[in-house]
Formats: C-alpha cells, structure tokens, sequence
C-alpha cells in the first residue's frame, strides 16, 4: 500500500530527468579511465556501469515501445561485459542514444497504455519513474567511483524516497521465508526524516501487510539524514555527506532492509 508524501513528479518531468541525469552521468565520467572500479558495485568497472544503464534503458524503451503485456527478457540490462581499452567518448554517445529514445519513446506512448511491470503499476508511468531513479542511483555510483561530489535534486530524491515505499506493494516483502526473521508483528514501525526537507515517512507493520504514509509518528527505530542521504542509505550505498543517524531497534530496521532490497539483488 503506497501513500505520497508530496505532489509526484510529473510524467513529462519523468522523461526529461532521464535525459538529464544521462547527461549528468556521462559528463560524471568525462575524462575518467572506463576501467576504473565502481566500490559500490562490487565487480564492475565504470564501462560496465554505462553498459548496464543503457541496457535497462533499451529494456525499458522495448517493453513500452512494443507495448508488450508480458514478461520481456531483462538480458539488455545485464549486458555487463568486462571489456579492455573502450573508447569513453563511444560509451557516453552510447548512454545519450538510449537515454533519448527511451524519453521519447515513453512520451509517444502517453501515461496511461497499459504494460507490463516489474511491479505493480501496468503503465508507462511505473517505467518513467523506474528509470528516473535507476539512473540518478547509478550517477551516484559514478560519482562516487570518480571521486566527485554527488547533487541530487530534492524533489527527485524525495520521490525517490517514494517509490521505495511503494515497494511495500510487492508480495515478496511480507510473506515469511523460512529461517528469516518475522517482519510483521506488534511494535514494528519505523520512521524515517528528512532533515533538510518537511518529508517523513512512517513504516507501519504491525497490520497484515506493511503500509506507510507520510507522517512524524514515534517508531521503534527511527533514520534521520538528508533526503539524498536517505535514498543512498536505502539503496545500500555509503552517504556522501555526513550520513544518517539511527536511533532505536536496528535490528528490525535490518530486516526490512533486507526484505525490501530484494529486488536490487
């Protein structure tokens, strides 16, 4: 069950943001070793990374230019090979091809047709918004393989922030795994705040299914940090600031990590 914490980013914000943070990605990586290694994605290099965005990029633009209604193959996204000497310019030419005719894909095929998702959704919208945060996620593991400071806008970091919450819509989140810890149960709610912003998200799950919404109420853990901060946090990825602050039971707060972050794995 999804709320929102403020006015969603638009469809046509969606699609020029892909644009933009390609762009951003691409001048991230100018004048930078494509072999250089991404820490935060253990095993690749900065080639594979563009190589992996431009893939889930051209995934995207199949599933929504096709409108196909069933599952599509997801082998362009891990098209991740560990190839010598690639030529940067060719590897930013390639991003920016992908990234515009995603954009303008999605924008020929409107909000509303339906598609197949990863996730609930069934439209384009899902796809827009997905790949939006896809690849401001990856700039900032460029980012921070290159050594550079990371800038997110707030209102994209905070719907960011938003669409993992709506994460809680996936059945795998809540059913029980054998020998995994319980996720539901009495008392577990976690809040989490944005310092430099009004946004709050509070996590509850202690019902049948987790819900949230977006409100200050007393959790039994509580993460306060930047909003972008946040989003690194929850994507697993060290904070390029000064981090988030936890206060309460870490424990479940680990559990539901773990449980909502299977979908990166």
């Amino acid at each position: 069950m999804a709320a929102t914490t403020g006015t969603p980013l638009s469809y046509d914000r969606y699609c020029a943001e892909i644009v933009h943070q390609a762009d951003q990605l691409r001048s991230t990586v100018k004048n930078t070793d494509p072999a250089a290694a991404v820490p935060t994605c253990p095993g690749w290099n900065l080639g594979q990374l563009i190589r992996h965005v431009n893939g889930a990029h051209r995934w995207v633009e199949t599933i929504v230019g096709t409108r196909a209604t069933e599952p599509v193959s997801d082998e362009l996204v891990n098209e991740t090979p560990k190839l010598a000497d690639e030529d940067p310019a060719e590897l930013g030419a390639l991003l920016a091809e992908g990234a515009a005719r995603l954009s303008d894909t999605l924008r020929a095929a409107g909000p509303d047709v339906p598609v197949w998702t990863v996730a609930p959704g069934g439209t384009p919208v899902f796809w827009a918004r997905r790949m939006t945060h896809e690849t401001a996620l990856h700039r900032a593991d460029a980012t921070l393989a290159a050594g550079r400071e990371y800038v997110l806008d707030a209102d994209v970091a905070r719907d960011a922030l938003d669409e993992w919450m709506g994460f809680h819509a996936v059945e795998e989140i809540a059913e029980e795994q054998p020998g995994a810890p319980v996720l539901l149960g009495p008392g577990r709610t976690l809040h989490f705040h944005a310092t430099d912003t009004e946004a709050e998200w509070f996590v509850d799950l202690t019902g049948a299914a987790p819900v949230w919404r977006p409100t200050h109420e007393k959790a039994a853990v509580a993460v306060r940090g930047t909003v972008t901060d946040l989003v690194l946090f929850l994507y697993g990825r060290p904070a390029v600031a000064g981090g988030v602050e936890t206060v309460g039971d870490r424990g479940l707060l680990e559990v539901w990590l773990e449980r909502t972050r299977f979908w990166l794995q």
